[in-house]
């Protein structure tokens, strides 16, 4: 029976994201962005057929599995585009450990000044490095990491909804800070929307995101406990 359940699952939310990526292919409109609009219509039927979190996860999980190879998969563009790690490598460091460090320090002080529980300070101040790094940031701060992956998805889905237009904003047109931005402040999500625009982006995106989930995970609980005990 979890066999068939899982299957379903699984297909379903495969069949809603296809159809969900054609929507916006035609539309380009941000925010028909396929991972949210899929996000939104599994939350509806979920809620609509009284659903819960662990029965989803029974077939969920197993996309959940392919994140591993999906990011290992980025190394491609990533080799492809080594020359320009080397031109642009120092300017894109300091870029990325600037923009984490951003990330971690507004979370955390957004959330004092407005007086939020210190336990949904230590989940949020991660939210723009990838689920599994956020999650293990929760645990090493006490904190919950199912909250966490919840802020990592906020933050992944609203980089790739808003971050475009942002950048256009902005005035940032340079494939460097376009992947830089994306792969700093929204993780795998904002990479794969980086990849849309170009395989360049795409591929600063990917060093951004793996650069700024090393800077959080050695600054992050620090900066807690300097933060929340001063």
């Amino acid at each position: 029976m979890n066999v068939i359940w899982a299957t379903v699952i699984i297909l379903a939310t495969i069949v809603i994201y296809v159809l969900m990526k054609r929507v916006y292919e035609q539309y380009r409109f941000p925010l028909l962005v396929p991972t949210a609009t899929t996000t939104l219509i599994l939350v509806v039927l979920l809620l609509f057929y009284h659903i819960d979190y662990k029965q989803y996860m029974v077939g969920g999980k197993w996309i959940g599995e392919l994140l591993g190879p999906a990011v290992v998969a980025l190394a491609y563009p990533l080799f492809k585009n080594k020359h320009i790690l080397k031109k642009y490598g120092f300017s894109l460091s300091l870029g990325v450990i600037g923009g984490a460090l951003v990330g971690i320090f507004s979370g955390i002080y957004l959330s004092v000044l407005l007086h939020i529980d210190s336990t949904f300070i230590k989940a949020l101040a991660p939210k723009s490095v990838t689920s599994p790094v956020a999650m293990d940031v929760a645990m090493m701060t006490k904190s919950s990491p199912s909250l966490a992956a919840v802020y990592v998805m906020i933050a992944g889905i609203s980089g790739a909804v808003f971050g475009n237009i942002l950048l256009k904003y902005c005035h940032v047109n340079h494939f460097v800070g376009i992947g830089a931005a994306f792969g700093t402040g929204a993780h795998g999500i904002g990479t794969a929307k980086a990849l849309e625009l170009g395989e360049e982006e795409g591929a600063i995106s990917s060093v951004a995101m793996t650069l700024s989930a090393v800077v959080t995970v050695l600054l992050c609980p620090a900066a807690i406990s300097f933060i929340l005990n001063a």
